[in-house]
């Protein structure tokens, strides 16, 4: 095993290597009218043994070493739960008094239509693809896992997109946090399932604890943090909760803003709902005190989108090898995998809306939108395979499956919002859209 300062001088080479791929793919895909996030995902399949490993091997010093591997996850993990809580900040909540009902039909509605036809699915293709493996514990994960909507993506999507603080967007995030619960709380239980088989109390005291959580974010951790962070502040000028106005936080106040949002995450994560909720809870707390918000995001985002993300990005594509689906009939099975993955978010969501009140072309946007799935899908994918019920080729469809219901989400938005009305007129004039970095971000 290396020593400490030979694994530190690779682990600063593959970081600088993996900042510069994620940024040269980013901009790639921004040209091509895609989400630079995209580019991230896909800069890191190619370098990857999907690509690069199979044309030129001794060049895979890119992965990160087993050594290093902790590092990776630790900067990764970090940077969504920073991430969430600016996403948080940056959503505009003002709008739920007029579609919290129909949020939570899109959700429920979200999970249920995915989850029946990728358990039917998974049946059907459980004997030719996974045939070694439990086949209730598989038809479950793959169900779960095309459940799940990629909540920070689907967030940098309509930054990028600039729908996020319109009614649309209120309503879709909304929908997609509340179907990031449930999709958490239903991968605990099939975890549990396969584990030790189901007991319905894990789920039910999550989900009661999750709702304390909410409520003590709400009415008890964001008072203290506005008295804390203003008294750190000592700004004279202040909003009416206290929140101070000045442009720039101290190193006292983002201290204090930190330990809150690194408090949060370990609270959701101990609960057993994955750790970047509890940020986003703590955004959304926040989020109208758009002073400190402003200078929040204005102060953070640069580290963690240079930095944090392009790590969580690039390096998990840079373990994904495509190279596992061998035989047309695999790459069949993949294909069905994907359309029953964008059927049953897209059905399920888009008449959930529609019936909800929204206009069809309204429905439709949140349709495309909860079907972004991305690297939150393979957070429920890899804890399959950990668990032995999702097979190397299977692991690599449900890989595919997120990236694609990734990549066709932003330019069927793209033409689906244009003159739609009500999206750019809804964006305040102090929204100085701080979470868009420079060049389109």
């Amino acid at each position: 095993m290396p020593g400490f300062h030979e694994l530190f001088l690779t682990v600063l080479l593959q970081l600088a290597a993996i900042v510069a791929a994620a940024r040269l793919g980013a901009w790639a895909f921004r040209r091509a009218g895609q989400p630079e996030v995209v580019g991230e995902i896909l800069v890191g399949v190619l370098l990857g043994p999907s690509l690069l490993g199979k044309l030129a091997p001794s060049w895979m010093q890119l992965v990160p070493a087993p050594e290093a591997e902790f590092c990776f996850r630790a900067l990764s993990e970090l940077g969504l739960v920073l991430f969430m809580f600016l996403i948080g900040l940056e959503f505009d909540f003002t709008h739920l008094r007029h579609v919290g009902r129909t949020a939570s039909r899109v959700a429920v509605a979200g999970i249920v239509t995915p989850f029946a036809l990728g358990a039917a699915t998974a049946l059907a293709i459980h004997g030719s693809v996974a045939a070694d493996t439990p086949r209730l514990g598989f038809t479950m994960f793959v169900a779960t896992a095309l459940s799940i909507t990629a909540i920070p993506i689907l967030g940098r999507i309509m930054i990028e997109l600039k729908i996020h603080r319109s009614r649309l967007g209120a309503l879709t995030i909304t929908a997609a946090a509340v179907d990031d619960v449930l999709g958490w709380i239903l991968l605990a239980g099939v975890s549990a399932l396969v584990r030790d088989g189901f007991q319905a109390w894990p789920l039910v005291e999550s989900l009661g604890l999750l709702i304390v959580f909410c409520a003590a974010t709400f009415f008890v951790a964001r008072p203290l943090c506005l008295r804390l962070v203003h008294f750190a502040a000592g700004a004279p000028e202040t909003s009416s909760a206290g929140a101070p106005r000045a442009r720039q936080l101290d190193l006292a106040a983002t201290a204090i803003l930190l330990v809150f949002v690194l408090l949060s995450a370990a609270a959701t994560s101990a609960i057993g709902v994955f750790a970047i909720f509890g940020p986003f809870v703590l955004g959304a707390a926040l989020s109208r005190e758009r002073p400190l918000a402003e200078a929040v995001t204005r102060q953070w985002r640069t580290l963690v989108y240079a930095l944090l993300l392009p790590v969580f990005f690039t390096s998990t594509g840079l373990r994904t090898d495509v190279g596992r689906l061998d035989s047309p009939w695999l790459w069949g099975v993949c294909l069905l995998v994907i359309a029953a993955a964008t059927a049953g978010k897209m059905l399920g969501c888009g008449l959930a809306a529609w019936t909800g009140g929204c206009t069809v072309r309204e429905s439709s946007c949140v349709a495309v939108m909860m079907n972004t799935r991305a690297l939150m899908g393979l957070v429920a994918i890899n804890v399959g395979r950990e668990l032995g019920v999702v097979p190397d080729a299977v692991f690599t469809m449900l890989v595919l499956m997120a990236l694609v219901t990734t990549v066709i989400t932003t330019p069927i938005l793209r033409r689906l919002i244009a003159g739609m009305p009500g999206l750019e007129t809804e964006q305040p004039e102090h929204n100085l859209d701080t979470l868009a970095a420079p060049e389109g971000r």
